[in-house]
């Protein structure tokens, strides 16, 4: 008999390294003579689109067409410690500190010109560079930005341990086969706040990716040990969703400015896959009735527990 339940689950997820631990990020903006402006960021990207959210800031803050503008975030000759891709912390803490260097470098710019609307074309800007030599202006600025926290406090359990948080929900729907075990995923439903969103098709696509992850936290990923030795060490038995295991993602944003935030934005990277296995281990609770304690929920574990 296959059974049909719905689960919901909620987080908030501080970003940053947090609890009062030095999480600073680091960025240059300089323009150059040939008309093109570089922003050298140590912004890993690792599929999230970090390149391309430091793109767009860049532009944004200068009002200079992205054509115009190259992400240098290769070389560490020339590249100023922008901290790890790690803890959902490079669009508000690096976002930040290319805003900053972008900011200061469109005050230089402003010296010299008087354009307002967005400058699109190389001669424009390569007449900028040539004025601001002449007048003896900066042509590089370096952005700082530093994460406000504080360590948790022993005794009272006071604090600022991070921020800023973003929040999530999620609701799945599943069905549960009481003859054999299998759970499949039919829907995931998921609403994320992370401040104003910088570009809704890669948040759109940390939404699936996290919700992939998610799947596979709750129903597949095992790692099986002998002896602190680990058995299963390829994909053929450690097994992950594909395509074929994912189900329909629906995402939808709350996009509740952060003040603090470039443009009001936040951290998205991990918050988006921890409601993704409670939200299953509740549907399956709705469709038999049965909680499970440890993940991930196989198809042998829901037989034994059904016996």
């Amino acid at each position: 008999m296959k059974k049909k339940g719905v689960g919901y689950a909620s987080i908030f997820y501080g970003t940053g390294y947090g609890n009062g631990f030095p999480d600073e990020s680091r960025a240059t903006a300089k323009i150059k003579s040939d008309g093109i402006i570089n922003i050298y960021v140590e912004v890993s990207d690792v599929g999230s689109g970090g390149k391309s959210i430091m793109w767009q800031i860049a532009s944004k803050t200068l009002n200079i067409d992205k054509a115009l503008i190259n992400i240098i975030n290769t070389n560490t000759k020339y590249m100023l410690d922008s901290g790890t891709a790690a803890a959902s912390r490079q669009t508000y803490n690096t976002g930040n500190a290319v805003l900053d260097a972008c900011s200061k470098l469109r005050n230089n710019i402003n010296k010299v010109t008087n354009e307002t609307e967005i400058i699109t074309s190389s001669d424009i800007l390569n007449k900028i560079f040539e004025d601001m030599i002449k007048n003896n202006i900066s042509i590089s600025e370096d952005g700082y930005f530093k994460a406000t926290t504080s360590t948790i406090h022993t005794k009272n359990g006071q604090g600022n341990p991070y921020w800023p948080y973003t929040f999530g929900a999620q609701r799945a729907t599943v069905i549960v086969d009481t003859e054999t075990g299998k759970i499949d995923v039919l829907e995931i439903i998921a609403i994320n706040d992370a401040g104003k969103i910088i570009n809704p098709t890669l948040a759109e696509g940390q939404v699936e990716g996290g919700c992939s992850m998610g799947v596979g936290y709750a129903l597949m990923e095992e790692i099986n040990l002998n002896k602190g030795k680990i058995k299963n060490t390829n994909f053929s038995n450690y097994i992950i969703p594909t395509s074929m295991d994912m189900p329909d993602v629906k995402s939808y944003f709350v996009e509740e400015k952060e003040t603090t935030g470039p443009f009001g934005a936040k951290g998205l990277g991990e918050p988006v896959m921890l409601p993704t296995a409670p939200a299953i281990l509740n549907a399956i609770y709705d469709a038999i009735g049965i909680r499970f304690y440890e993940l991930p929920v196989t198809c042998e574990k829901v037989l034994a527990a059904l016996k």
